[in-house]
């Protein structure tokens, strides 16, 4: 079981480390298999996503972060 898996998820700007988006599923798969899911997840919200995606990371989004 990876880091990722079973956790709310989401996108993390690298320079802040602020919250970008959070998605809305819990995930199973591989640390790969997740990465690759919410990137395509907020890349098919808005194709402009493109250029938020180059300084993001995908990251376990704790619940007290999310209020």
């Amino acid at each position: 079981m990876g880091k990722f898996e079973g956790q709310n998820v989401g996108l993390r700007e690298k320079d802040t480390d602020k919250i970008i988006a959070v998605y809305p599923e819990v995930v199973n798969g591989t640390d790969q298999e997740i990465n690759k899911t919410v990137r395509d997840w907020f890349y098919k919200q808005a194709c402009a996503n493109e250029d938020i995606l180059r300084t993001a990371y995908v990251d376990v989004i704790e619940d007290v972060e999310m209020k």
